[in-house]
């Protein structure tokens, strides 16, 4: 068991307070999201024998120890998830994640937008209230709210929504000239009354996927509750911290409420407009949401817990102060790597810890 240290992102999205109090810091500028795993761009490091490797690093000197030859078969000699505490104060851009194929067959013929041969599946269980935008209203339902705004400049907007042709209702919103924009928004602002669609706007105030709110489905998490993101399921993350899960990939493809550059037509392409996020409950502690790369388990107080071994797993402590291994005691921020080849898995004490590994 190697205890970890863990990088720190700093997207301007990120709070000042989330991830600074649960570890016991000060933070200076905004923290978005640590990230626990081998992910090439922010892998977690550790120290073997006085040494310190990269977490990528140390599975390539060794799959088969760190990783066990079953998930090798399955995913390759990497870590097959990236697991993140991630704490949101603005709103993340609007985005959908491709399939294994399409980010298979992208990464192939070199698209710019795919940057590995991966899926990026997602789970989010919320550790504080958390807020979310995920999968779109009908296609009358969203026709409803946009035209109840009056607006003259949105009538091809309602009337594909109301044929039910929701992308292609994004697509007009997505291609309306630059100086066009910004009054658009504004009078959006004004006609909804939406105080989201107004601090959306606050921040994007040239960009019409302001109009978000009303297109897509709002998702409010209790702390515990978590929600399963697969391929072509469009969403944006608002506000809350808690703990994320995904496979181990860069590739995003974003529809707005961002700075970041937007390709239409492969957007288009891998969203599914009749996809939904689905609502995953925890038995006995366990999230098993419905990709092959990963599973979550919340351990709470006084559930000492052994697992059995084979499998590589990372442990981040939220609350308290557990012990694993019988060793290594880990509190509030903590995190450590069990390597595949270190035997089963122990866990005791009174905090709470979240362990990621490969779905079982």
């Amino acid at each position: 068991m190697d205890l970890l240290t863990n990088p720190i992102k700093d997207y301007g999205w990120g709070s000042r307070t989330a991830i600074a109090a649960l570890t016991g810091r000060t933070a200076t500028g905004p923290e978005a999201e640590m990230w626990l795993g081998a992910h090439p761009s922010g892998p977690s490091r550790l120290s073997r024998s006085g040494v310190e490797n990269a977490l990528n690093e140390i599975i390539a000197a060794d799959p088969v120890g760190e990783l066990g030859a079953e998930v090798i078969e399955r995913f390759g000699e990497r870590l097959p998830y990236l697991m993140k505490l991630i704490a949101v104060d603005q709103a993340l851009s609007m985005q959908v994640h491709p399939t294994l194929d399409q980010a298979a067959e992208g990464f192939l013929r070199g698209d710019k937008n795919y940057s590995d041969p991966w899926p990026k599946p997602e789970m989010i269980v919320a550790l504080t209230p958390f807020t979310a935008l995920a999968g779109f209203r009908s296609g009358p339902e969203a026709a409803e709210l946009v035209a109840a705004l009056e607006l003259p400049a949105l009538r091809p907007v309602v009337d594909r929504l109301a044929g039910g042709d929701v992308l292609g209702a994004l697509r007009v919103l997505l291609e309306l000239p630059a100086d066009v924009r910004p009054q658009l928004v504004a009078d959006i602002v004004r006609a909804s009354g939406d105080p989201l669609v107004a601090t959306l706007a606050a921040t994007y105030p040239s960009d019409p996927a302001v109009l978000a709110p009303l297109l897509m489905r709002r998702h409010e998490l209790a702390p515990g509750q978590a929600i399963y993101l697969g391929a072509g399921v469009l969403h944006a993350y608002l506000s809350g911290f808690g703990v994320e899960i995904m496979g181990s990939s860069d590739n995003v493809l974003r529809a707005g409420l961002t700075p970041k550059p937007i390709d239409i037509e492969e957007l288009l392409r891998i969203t599914d407009p009749n996809e939904q996020p689905a609502e995953i409950a925890p038995v006995d502690g366990l999230y098993l949401p419905y990709c092959p790369e990963f599973q979550l388990r919340r351990i709470a107080p006084g559930d000492g817990r052994t697992l059995p071994g084979g499998v590589p797993r990372i442990a981040v402590c939220v609350e308290g102060e557990v012990v694993v291994d019988g060793r290594l005691t880990l509190r509030p921020g903590d995190s450590a790597f069990h390597a595949a080849s270190a035997g089963a898995f122990e866990v005791a004490g009174n905090g709470v810890v979240f362990v990621a590994e490969p779905r079982q």
